[in-house]
């Protein structure tokens, strides 16, 4: 027998029904897909903002955060030099004379050194920039291999070197002596001595050259 009009309303209704119910989950669960990508995205957007904030902080720890505590001389840690009279950029191979060996201050080349342990030497004329720039230079003249790497170890056991400090060979120093400088401001000793090198690093790195940012940081090498 043919299906009345009626039943087959009735079917068509009762399928409409159907498919309202099992719709009704559906978008509630893109609503809360879309409310969870929205909370991933807020979280990845704070973590790279926080991250730019974190790249202005200067690296290591001292004083403040990565930099030594003071932009002047601090009695007993090293001896203050008297300063050159210019600080001037003068063309690469130049020769420059100085007042001290190894030099505070003066005239310089105008291409610094990058941070890092140089056991071949490096020239005043480089390594002078870099004080400029508040970083710190430890120069020395070891009698042994073993001496050279107890150095090393130091200067890799101090935070703030790895974003102030230049190490290198001199053989203009005396053998078995090492001396840490900054702007104006030397510390020689006899062998290493790691905690004398650590105290001139949290003292002076990144804060006591004439050459610094707007929030009176040096530069970083």
């Amino acid at each position: 027998m043919p299906e009345s009009r009626h039943r087959r309303r009735s079917a068509r209704g009762s399928a409409g029904r159907g498919a309202g119910a099992t719709a009704l989950p559906s978008r509630s669960r893109k609503k809360k897909t879309n409310y969870l990508l929205l909370g991933a995205f807020i979280i990845i957007a704070l973590l790279v903002i926080g991250s730019f904030g974190l790249t202005t902080i200067p690296f290591g720890g001292g004083g403040t955060t990565g930099l030594g505590r003071s932009d002047k001389y601090v009695e007993g840690v090293g001896s203050s030099q008297q300063l050159m009279p210019t600080r001037d950029h003068l063309p690469e191979g130049r020769v420059i004379s100085y007042n001290t060996t190894p030099p505070t201050s003066g005239d310089h080349w105008g291409r610094w050194a990058t941070c890092g342990f140089y056991p071949e030497g490096l020239p005043d004329e480089r390594i002078v920039h870099n004080l400029e720039h508040s970083n710190i230079v430890v120069s020395y003249n070891l009698a042994s291999p073993e001496e050279v790497e107890k150095l090393r170890k130091a200067m890799e056991s101090i935070s703030l070197n790895r974003a102030w400090g230049v190490t290198r060979f001199y053989d203009k120093l005396e053998p078995g002596t090492v001396v840490v400088a900054a702007w104006g401001i030397s510390d020689p000793m006899k062998g290493v001595d790691d905690n004398r090198i650590k105290k001139f690093f949290e003292t002076y790195a990144g804060r006591i050259g004439p050459e610094k940012d707007a929030r009176g940081i040096g530069i970083p090498c």
